[in-house]
């Protein structure tokens, strides 16, 4: 892993070893309370070994990156405006793989530019967070207001981080880490995902498109992902028997290799190791 600065925000990176890299790059963007580190646990290296070059942005206010005093103002168009100046500086336009808040900042993205593919994991939908929220003011109350305390710069139970995040089995250890890196998130933010400043699908470049989705998401549950789908003309595909952090779970893996299956599709294959038969 090389860490990695574009300007002011905190980039991850991680390029193939002893083979040359796919032409196209990927670019990974993080949900809400969370930041690049979210994909440094798995998806970065697996990603790498299979021949991209691969990269994960902390947005303005998160990780490493600049803004975290004036997080609560930053908008879901200061967002994308971060990922413009990744992408800005990247070697070529890459595939953008978008989880919850990343996946509307992918879909706003695509508003103003074009790019080979994209990946949305979990997102927020085009129509907003609104019955998500009413949503689990009926099933879970009290993680709902969690959330909300986080947002302000509280602290939530741990046993919310699980329920946020995972449906499969978690060691508390690596609960814990996830725990002392989860953040405040942008109220001004939340608001835009909410009502103010949702996508509008036909402003946005049509580019092939891989809507992913878990069984047991308490945040963006399957029927929105659902949603989200049959806005873009597509069939959603859920997986069983996992939670919302669909890249921290236990089956992570399958994922990573749902998304990988689908990006030689889309995109062609990684070029092979030299010497390789």
């Amino acid at each position: 892993m090389i860490g990695n600065r574009f300007g002011s925000l905190e980039v991850l990176t991680h390029s193939p070893e002893g083979r040359p890299p796919h032409p196209v790059p990927l670019l990974f963007i993080h949900g809400a309370y969370t930041a690049a580190w979210c994909w440094e646990a798995h998806f970065l290296p697996w990603f790498a070994a299979r021949g991209f070059s691969v990269y994960a942005v902390s947005l303005s206010g998160h990780g490493g990156s600049r803004g975290e005093a004036v997080l609560d103002g930053l908008s879901i168009s200061d967002y994308v405006a971060d990922v413009e100046s990744v992408v800005a500086a990247m070697p070529a336009t890459p595939v953008m793989i978008g989880h919850s808040m990343g996946g509307m900042v992918v879909q706003k993205f695509l508003e103003r530019q074009s790019v080979p593919a994209a990946v949305l994991m979990a997102s927020v939908p085009p129509q907003g967070l609104w019955s998500s929220a009413v949503g689990l003011v009926f099933k879970n109350p009290g993680l709902l207001q969690d959330l909300n305390s986080l947002m302000g710069g509280g602290n939530p139970r741990v046993e919310s981080l699980r329920d946020a995040l995972f449906h499969q089995p978690i060691d508390e250890a690596t609960l814990m880490d996830y725990y002392r890196r989860c953040q405040p998130e942008s109220h001004r933010a939340v608001w835009d995902m909410t009502l103010f400043n949702l996508p509008h699908p036909h402003l946005m470049k049509k580019v092939p498109m891989l809507i992913l989705g878990a069984e047991h998401d308490q945040l963006i549950p399957t029927s929105l992902v659902a949603m989200t789908a049959h806005t873009y003309g597509l069939t959603a595909e859920i997986f069983p028997d996992m939670g919302h952090g669909m890249m921290l779970e236990r089956d992570w893996e399958k994922v990573a290799l749902r998304v990988a299956e689908w990006l030689e599709q889309t995109i062609g294959p990684p070029p092979s190791i030299p010497g390789s038969s």
